[in-house]
């Protein structure tokens, strides 16, 4: 079995702050993952130098292995599954809407998606975020189909 790896509190606070400056290539690698999938999963959605990326990653600190083991690029470990995603938030809290919204698109997509992520990320309200949401699902009906978009949609729509 692969490896699974997340976030570590340094990647996540460079996702949200760009305080190390990743290039383009690690920092795409950096948003896709989620800690529910597994390297072999990551592999196709990391589309340069992909062992080389995560070994660089994971070197820097940014990642870790979800079962919170140390692992090196080079050691085989058993993951332990990741906790299920958390439903939506019922306050309609806009900060946690957003990165749900912005890690759902990156599920989906991968790096094709990285600019509007970003864009994404940058919003303040709802009003900011709602234009980005037509163009994330024209994206996602591009790239995975109008079933994709449609649940995404309907996962995302505003009530």
């Amino acid at each position: 079995m692969s490896i699974i790896y997340r976030k570590s509190a340094k990647g996540v606070a460079e996702i949200e702050t760009r305080a190390h400056r990743l290039p383009p290539r690690l920092r795409s690698a950096l948003i896709i993952i989620d800690g529910r999938r597994s390297v072999s999963e990551l592999k196709p959605l990391i589309l340069a130098q992909a062992d080389e990326t995560l070994a660089s990653l994971l070197e820097q600190g940014f990642i870790e292995a979800a079962s919170g083991q140390k692992v090196t690029p080079t050691v085989t470990a058993t993951p332990t599954p990741a906790p299920a995603p958390a439903a939506r938030p019922a306050t309609g809290d806009f900060e946690t809407r957003r990165r749900e919204v912005v890690r759902r698109l990156t599920d989906l997509v991968g790096p094709i998606g990285e600019a509007l992520a970003m864009r994404m990320e940058r919003t303040r309200n709802a009003d900011e975020l709602r234009p980005l949401l037509a163009v994330a699902l024209q994206v996602i009906a591009n790239t995975r189909g109008r079933q994709a978009a449609a649940e995404f949609e309907a996962r995302f729509s505003e009530r």
